[in-house]
């Protein structure tokens, strides 16, 4: 009655749930290296910037203290300069000890001992976001990621499952030769003595264990009913995954291009406020708030930058792996 058929089904379902399981972790491992390298680059910018600020605020202060020398300013304005030096320093160890607990767990992920282990540096200037990013996305391109797959195998089993139960509740008849061959050597062909009571066991079984066989069917349906609606829950949080780095990457590109206009705007007046300091034309306090204000800006455009790098990883994940096909998406995933 199908039951050895369903069975089948449902070893097979098992095969390709252990293969999506492996695909999920295997992607999820892949999104952490990638997530982790671009923290590295981001990192490695931001100790970059920070020291060239440093330099850019030591020559500064060296040339106020030669102001101070001749008369030209207070002492007060020399030590402003040197307390921004200072904290500007002190932004930088906690940078580089983020940046080398990065690598170790970069190591790690890659399966390197943190101390011995060797990896590639990252920097933002090597990395190129794709030519084109998709603006929408049909349910086609979200069924490849493997959690879907493997939900969808669970619910072929589960569906199989019932079949094999439902199977179970009618008799099951098996002919076996070598029976036949042991009665002939005993003479009893004509007798079917013990062919009536292999056939009588056999029919007699479901009428026995009907309410234990009707009882697992039960529990075979509920099962089904169960993973339908783990597949449910689990297509509606790929489609908010989806959306949700659609929409994020939508606002990178907004706040990148702000940040960029943001960098070049105070780096311009940190030029002006920097020559007309030195022509007297304005305070100490407004060339240190330029400074401190294009510190910021630089600090911010690397930030959104790594972010949308981030960002754009966490769509290959949420896809899972990309936007193209894969090669059994054409074939036919009806469940039967």
């Amino acid at each position: 009655f199908g039951g050895g058929r369903r069975q089948m089904e449902a070893y097979q379902a098992e095969v390709d749930y252990q293969r999506y399981i492996y695909e999920g972790t295997y992607l999820t491992l892949t999104a952490n290296i990638v997530t982790t390298a671009i923290q590295e680059a981001s990192l490695r910018e931001q100790i970059k910037v920070t020291r060239d600020i440093i330099a850019a605020e030591q020559k500064q202060l060296d040339v106020i203290r030669k102001q101070f020398e001749l008369g030209a300013v207070s002492k007060a304005v020399v030590v402003l300069q040197e307390t921004q030096l200072a904290m500007t320093k002190a932004g930088l160890p906690p940078i580089e000890k983020q940046l080398d607990l990065t690598r170790h767990a970069l190591m790690v992920m890659t399966g390197q001992f943190p101390a011995i282990g060797q990896a590639p540096e990252f920097k933002l200037e090597m990395m190129h976001l794709p030519e084109s990013l998709p603006v929408s996305l049909t349910s086609l391109l979200a069924r490849q990621r493997p959690d879907i797959r493997a939900s969808e195998a669970l619910l072929h089993k589960a569906c199989a499952a019932v079949g094999v139960a439902t199977a179970n509740l009618y008799p099951q008849i098996t002919l076996n030769a070598g029976y036949g061959f042991q009665a002939i050597g005993d003479a009893i062909l004509f007798g079917g003595q013990s062919v009536a009571w292999n056939l009588g066991a056999s029919l007699l079984q479901p009428i026995f264990r009907g309410g234990e066989l009707s009882a697992r069917r039960r529990s075979a349906v509920a099962t089904y009913d169960q993973a339908t609606a783990q597949y449910r829950q689990t297509v509606l949080k790929a489609f908010q995954d989806v959306a949700d780095v659609l929409r994020a990457l939508e606002s990178d590109a907004r706040t990148l291009q702000a940040q960029t206009e943001a960098e070049a705007a105070a780096k311009a007046a940190l030029k002006l406020s920097e020559t007309q300091y030195q022509l007297g034309a304005v305070s100490y306090p407004l060339l240190l708030t330029a400074q401190r204000d294009y510190q910021k800006t630089r600090v911010s455009l690397i930030t959104a930058q790594a972010q949308q790098f981030a960002d754009t990883a966490a769509l290959f994940q949420a896809l899972g792996g990309g936007w193209w096909n894969r090669e059994s998406m054409s074939e036919d995933a009806d469940l039967k």
